[in-house]
């Protein structure tokens, strides 16, 4: 059996019978190797080699988390939970909190959204908009599950079909660029319409859980609040000014450097010569911030490691190449098989972005020779890639969502945020890529 298709499955299982990401992304990465031909120091090699290509992802993450913990001891993020408690009244069942619920999903569905395009900070903003709403979010008796989902929808969604920000970077200066690379001929105009029926199913797939997967409420752990209105009242007075300039001087300091890095750097260093945090908390918050951030830098670091071996093996384009016997002259089976692949390669290796340049080169050929065309071959590629992003234990699509659900310990990463959103995206984007790919 092929070495990519062994990897993925032995990282997923290991994944969802509670092993640490990290060793199971390290465990699949060797097996992989010794699979895909290469001996044990090659593999090792290889494994190191990648190792690198995280750990900017990982130094951006943990300052970004330092950055977030000095935020909530601002006070600004307690007074804006408080202000939401206070709207909810005391009937848990009134109208009022139907409201509350209902604007607080769509707040969280539009952040995700704008954090793509408008502001594009990422998945940035994920530990410091949502750890202090999780009292509200329990109060309200909202299934984490369902935050994870819409987190994810915006997202994945976004860069899928909207040419702006990391749409514009996938849409035009990945995909659109190894597509034409590869002999397609495609044209900038071509591409978002050619994404527009695959992402419909990840519509589908969000509507799914908002109105039938997960509506019914879920109990958590509630700690009640301690703010009084006082409390409030001088935390808004005292800290309201610095944290908002700390947040725009982070988001400017990010967008004209492109670095997460200085960015957080530059919020965190606000915060600390303001006042707001005293010289001998300083130190302990940083490590706070750090810590709840460093889980993610170490999965993206592994990550890299794995695809760097997966790579190193050649196997990617054995297994493409190898579907061409089982294919035979069966156009929609070849659709069929392209889109699994895809969501295999995407799955073991995190990054819808990195993926497009491996499969492209075999893909374009491929699609061509059984006669899709141009958009439908786009379909294709785009949505090959964009499968398993959603889902995958080693993608920032859900490692992000879970830093912030996860700030009181009560969401599990495996099966809180990746089994949920593998489900209900993966699944109809699968149908609908392949629908795009037959009739376009």
């Amino acid at each position: 059996m092929n070495a990519v298709v062994i990897a993925v499955c032995l990282m997923l299982f290991l994944s969802f019978i509670r092993i640490n990401v990290v060793v199971s992304l390290t465990i699949s990465a060797v097996v992989a190797g010794l699979v895909g031909g290469l001996d044990i120091h090659q593999t090792i090699a290889a494994f190191n080699d990648g190792l690198g290509g995280g750990a900017q992802i990982a130094l951006s993450y943990a300052l970004l988390g330092a950055f977030a913990a000095a935020l909530s001891h601002s006070g600004l993020t307690t007074l804006i939970s408080h202000s939401i408690i206070k709207k909810l009244g005391k009937e848990p069942n009134s109208g009022n909190t139907q409201i509350v619920r209902w604007l607080l999903l769509v707040t969280i569905l539009l952040m995700a959204v704008s954090s793509q395009n408008i502001l594009p900070i990422h998945i940035a903003f994920i530990p410091i908009l949502i750890p202090p709403l999780l009292h509200v979010i329990s109060k309200l008796g909202i299934d984490r599950r369902l935050i994870a989902c819409i987190l994810t929808f915006g997202l994945v969604t976004t860069y899928m079909i909207l040419p702006i920000g990391f749409g514009g970077i996938f849409l035009n200066d990945i995909l659109l660029a190894n597509l034409n690379t590869n002999g397609l001929n495609a044209i900038g105009e071509q591409i978002p319409k050619a994404m527009l029926l695959p992402a419909m199913g990840m519509v589908v797939g969000l509507l799914t859980a908002i109105f039938i997967s997960y509506r019914k409420p879920r109990e958590y752990m509630i700690e009640q609040p301690v703010v009084s209105d006082t409390i409030a009242t001088t935390i808004s007075r005292k800290s309201l000014v610095i944290s908002l300039s700390a947040i725009v001087v982070t988001l400017i300091v990010q967008l004209q450097t492109d670095s997460m890095i200085f960015g957080a750097l530059s919020g965190f260093i606000i915060f600390r010569f303001s006042g707001i945090i005293k010289h001998e908390v300083s130190k302990d918050l940083f490590n706070q911030g750090v810590h709840m951030m460093a889980n993610i830098g170490f999965i993206m670091i592994a990550a890299a490691g794995f695809a760097a071996v997966v790579k190193s093996t050649g196997e990617v384009g054995t297994l493409v190449t190898s579907l061409g016997d089982i294919i035979g002259d069966n156009k929609a089976l070849a659709a069929l098989l392209m889109l699994i692949v895809g969501l295999l390669i995407t799955m073991g290796i995190g990054s819808s972005f990195s993926t497009i340049p491996i499969i492209a080169t075999i893909y374009v050929p491929l699609a061509l020779s059984f006669g899709f065309s141009v958009a439908a071959t786009i379909a294709l590629v785009g949505t090959a890639a964009a499968l398993g992003d959603a889902g995958s234990p080693a993608s920032d699509s859900t490692l992000g969502p879970t830093a912030g659900l996860n700030a009181d310990g009560q969401h599990d990463h495996i099966r809180d945020s990746v089994i949920p959103t593998f489900i209900h995206y993966n699944i109809p984007l699968l149908i609908f890529g392949w629908i795009a790919a037959m009739v376009l």
